[in-house]
C-alpha cells in the first residue's frame, strides 16, 4: 500500500466522487447523442454520484491508486455506425475528464491570485487544483490502449473486424497485464508525464491570461 495520510481524505474524496461522477455521466450522454439510450433508461444520465460510485472502487483508488465506478452500459446495436459510435462513447470519459479539469484550472488560478492559503480560500484552491490533477489523471489512464478501458474503445476503431472483435474481448487478460504494469510503475511512467505537461501547460495558459 502507498503512504497514505488520511487527512488528504478531505480533499482526495470528494475529488474522486466528482471526477468519476463527470466520467461516467459523459458515456452516458455520448451514447444517447449517438443513439443509444440504454444509460438514460437505467438512470445514468445524471450527475447524482450515488447513480454512478462503486464504493469498493472508490476505496481501492484513494488506497491504491486504481479503482472503478460502476460502468455504463452501452448497446452497440442501436447505434448508427456501431464501432465509431462506440469509439466516440468511450472517449467522452476521457475527454470530459481533461475538460473539466482545465474549467476547474480556470477557477481556481486567479482565485488563488486573490485569496489567502490560511483560510477557506485556500482550502478551496487546494482542492479545485488536486480535483484538477485528478481528473487529468482519469482521463489519461483511460485513453491506455488496453481492454477493458477507454482507449481499447478508440484504437480498437482503427482495427479490421477480424481483429476488433477479438482485441475488445481481452477484457479478462487486459486487466491482469494493466495490473502488472501498476505494479511495476509502468503506468505512472507512462502517463505521468503527461499529466504535469498537460497540468502546467494550463496552468501557465491561465496565468499568462489572468496577470
Amino acid at each position: 500500500m502507498r503512504g497514505f495520510n488520511p487527512a488528504e481524505l478531505v480533499y482526495i474524496l470528494p475529488s474522486v466522487i466528482l471526477v468519476l461522477t463527470i466520467h461516467e455521466f459523459s458515456h452516458g450522454f455520448a451514447a444517447y447523442l449517438l443513439g443509444d439510450k440504454t444509460a438514460k433508461y437505467d438512470g445514468r444520465l445524471s450527475f447524482n454520484p450515488l447513480r454512478h460510485i462503486d464504493w469498493f472502487g472508490i476505496v481501492a483508488l484513494i488506497f491504491f491508486g486504481f479503482g472503478w465506478a460502476k460502468p455504463v452500459s452501452v448497446n452497440p446495436r442501436n447505434f448508427k455506425n456501431p464501432k465509431v459510435d462506440f469509439a466516440l462513447t468511450a472517449a467522452a470519459g476521457p475527454v470530459s475528464n481533461i475538460i473539466f479539469a482545465f474549467l476547474l484550472l480556470l477557477i481556481a488560478v486567479p482565485l488563488s491570485l486573490r485569496v489567502s492559503y490560511g483560510g477557506a480560500g485556500g482550502y478551496i484552491v487546494t482542492f479545485l487544483l488536486r480535483c484538477a490533477s485528478l481528473s487529468l489523471a482519469l482521463g489519461f489512464f483511460n485513453m491506455l490502449p488496453i481492454p477493458p478501458l477507454d482507449g481499447s474503445k478508440i484504437f480498437g476503431a482503427f482495427l479490421p473486424d477480424r481483429i476488433y472483435f477479438r482485441y475488445i474481448g481481452m477484457g479478462n487478460i487486459g486487466m491482469i497485464l494493466l495490473l502488472v504494469c501498476l505494479y511495476m510503475g509502468v503506468v505512472s511512467q507512462v502517463i505521468g508525464p503527461l499529466i504535469q505537461v498537460t497540468y502546467s501547460a494550463m496552468v501557465e495558459f491561465l496565468l499568462r491570461a489572468f496577470l
